[in-house]
């Protein structure tokens, strides 16, 4: 996929340039050893103009990874979500994929940086997992240990684990992995949250060893209105399989249903699941068709 062309602007430390006119140190920390932040906020063309879903939630939370692996964070945010609306102008842009990097300078020691930079990209993207249900493997590979690094914080270097959880999947067929925790239980997709639906009861992972989704968060919310419960706790594979439905939630992959696990196939149709119901009033809320966030 190309993400960008001869015209597209990018916005690099308070100016738009063009994309294939900007450059990057070779020698900068965050290229040698991933140590960057970053979001992934998406805009909808509503009825009303073009929205960006929750821009300051990805705003705050960006300024949060940053502090808590020490990357200078010294920007106005109420600038930054200027910046991004005037972004999606330049790019002619009304449906998109924004994702801003906070770089560190160059520096080849293992030592925070004194200064970063930040940079705003934008294109059009769908749903990254698609939208059909998914088959979905239980991966290889762990998340991290929240005693080796900040999970809550959406650093760049964390997503070597999501890629090689990714691939491993598709190389065996498998649309998606899911990952376990530490102790073996159920965590998160490479790049999405996991909820799943029993006897009519919405469950996902607690926090502490997942990453704290912003659209998990909205789906926690949307169920508060819609009067379901949702309880979160950690779920074994054994529960997991043993689930009526289940589905990954995330700003990229907004909600998606899932097929099977490994080669257990869930029992409930999608269409009458839980996840099929949120899934309608996310879409509708992310548009305003429904004004959820009166009640939120």
């Amino acid at each position: 996929m190309q993400y960008y062309n001869s015209n597209t602007v990018i916005y690099v430390n308070g100016r738009f340039v063009k994309a294939e006119e900007t450059k990057t140190d070779l020698y900068g920390q965050s290229l040698h050893y991933g140590f960057a932040a970053f979001e992934g906020i998406r805009a909808y063309k509503t009825h009303n103009a073009t929205r960006i879903f929750k821009i300051k939630e990805h705003y705050d939370r960006l300024q949060r990874s940053c502090e808590l692996v020490n990357i200078p964070f010294i920007w106005d945010k109420n600038e930054l979500i200027k910046q991004t609306y005037r972004l999606l102008e330049l790019n002619n842009l009304k449906d998109a994929y924004i994702r801003p990097l906070v770089y560190c300078e160059p520096n080849m020691t293992l030592i925070a940086p004194q200064k970063a930079s930040i940079m705003i990209c934008a294109w059009e993207w769908g749903a990254y997992l698609g939208s059909k249900q998914l088959k979905v493997c239980v991966s290889p590979f762990q998340r991290p240990n929240p005693k080796s690094t900040f999970v809550e914080a959406k650093i760049s270097g964390h997503y070597v684990n999501s890629i090689l959880a990714t691939t491993d999947a598709k190389s065996k067929g498998f649309d998606e992995a899911l990952l376990l925790d530490m102790n073996e239980n159920v965590a998160e997709a490479p790049g999405a949250n996991i909820f799943i639906e029993k006897n009519g009861k919405l469950y996902t992972p607690s926090l502490g060893n997942i990453l704290a989704g912003i659209t998990r968060n909205t789906v926690i919310e949307l169920c508060h209105v819609l009067d379901i419960e949702i309880i979160e706790k950690n779920i074994s594979v054994a529960e997991l399989k043993k689930a009526d439905s289940a589905f990954f939630c995330g700003t990229a992959t907004e909600i998606i249903g899932i097929h099977t696990i490994d080669d257990v196939v869930f029992k409930q149709k999608w269409n009458d699941s839980i996840g099929a119901t949120i899934q309608r009033a996310y879409k509708n809320l992310v548009l305003e068709k429904v004004n959820y966030e009166v009640i939120i």
